[in-house]
């Protein structure tokens, strides 16, 4: 499985280096509008040819999936470029801004039999798995509460005024679309799309929000989810049922971590030990699919993803977040 890999950003570096630990994938091409950049990163992880055209890197017929990890306004349009071009994809988290945009993607793919994939990590984790198994257990879910908090390193410049890519109404940027669409991830990955939902955010000088609170209505529950690019946190998640209750000691991208309590007691340790890159989990589950030319699988994947993508595209329009794509 030969992947070639759009942007340079620190996700990229990740991405590769879940490459690498990967047995049967290989990367065999970066591009990177600057040679500068992607030969930096080729270099760093002994990939040989470095594009400055996409439409160049898009013709290399040994090439099976492009991984696009551009800046989040550029998912829909790179992506559909590649699988226009007869390319496989992965597309990095938040897939698209839109519903629309998603169903296009969607109807290209199936049309050319290709395979379209969300790189959303905690979907293919193994301890998120096994949250997922032991729901049962906790009976009648009444409360979700869901956080993730990381004191952004582009927000000190953003309170100057400098508004960079992940702050930026142009770039589908905001703490919605960059940190708490894992937590959108998480619910709706264990309970489905909610009946109703809204966002709360705090709304930066620039019309973005810099942090802010989704609830997602359930039937029977209420689900809390918290992404704040403004200040930090613990990053905690918690699923409180009648009979006990699951709690995540971690980022809810990756669930390094969880304990499962039965009424007051806390039950057996049903934790694996993920390793520290955590894309691998995902990658490995994108290859098997291709090898075993599952479509269905695919298919399953790119649904809870239009839920995610329907519940986003919602929330951020009805709190009055728009970004260019919806002018």
């Amino acid at each position: 499985m030969n992947v070639a890999t759009i942007g340079t950003g620190f996700i990229v570096g990740w991405f590769l280096d879940a490459v690498k630990d990967s047995e049967g994938i290989e990367c065999i091409g970066i591009y990177s509008r600057k040679e500068e950049s992607g030969r930096k990163l080729a270099d760093a992880y002994g990939v040989e040819k470095v594009y400055t055209d996409l439409d160049e890197m898009l013709a290399v017929d040994d090439i099976d999936f492009i991984y696009v990890a551009s800046p989040n306004s550029l998912h829909y349009e790179q992506s559909l470029k590649a699988l226009q071009a007869g390319k496989n994809v992965i597309c990095e988290k938040p897939f698209t801004p839109t519903l629309a945009q998603l169903d296009h993607l969607i109807e290209t793919a199936r049309e050319r039999n290709l395979f379209l994939f969300e790189a959303i990590v905690n979907q293919h984790n193994p301890n998120y798995k096994t949250i997922k198994q032991q729901l049962d257990r906790i009976g009648q879910v009444r409360m979700v509460q869901c956080n993730y908090s990381q004191y952004s390193s582009r927000y000190d410049r953003y309170l100057e005024h400098e508004v960079t890519n992940a702050f930026s109404p142009e770039f589908s940027g905001g703490a919605l679309s960059d940190i708490n669409i894992y937590c959108l991830h998480f619910t709706i990955g264990l309970f489905g799309e909610p009946k109703d939902a809204h966002y709360y955010p705090n709304i930066g000088f620039n019309g973005i929000d810099t942090s802010g609170v989704a609830i997602l209505e359930y039937d029977g529950f209420q689900a809390v989810c918290v992404g704040c690019k403004d200040t930090r946190s613990e990053c905690i998640s918690q699923i409180q049922g009648e009979k006990g209750y699951i709690t995540v000691h971690a980022e809810p991208s990756n669930c390094a971590q969880f304990d499962l309590y039965i009424g007051k007691d806390k039950a057996e340790d049903l934790n694996t030990k993920q390793r520290d890159i955590t894309l691998y989990y995902e990658l490995q589950d994108f290859k098997k699919i291709f090898e075993e030319n599952d479509h269905a699988a695919c298919d399953a994947l790119l649904e809870h993803s239009r839920k995610v993508v329907s519940v986003y595209e919602k929330l951020r329009k009805g709190a009055g977040i728009l970004f260019a794509c919806d002018k």
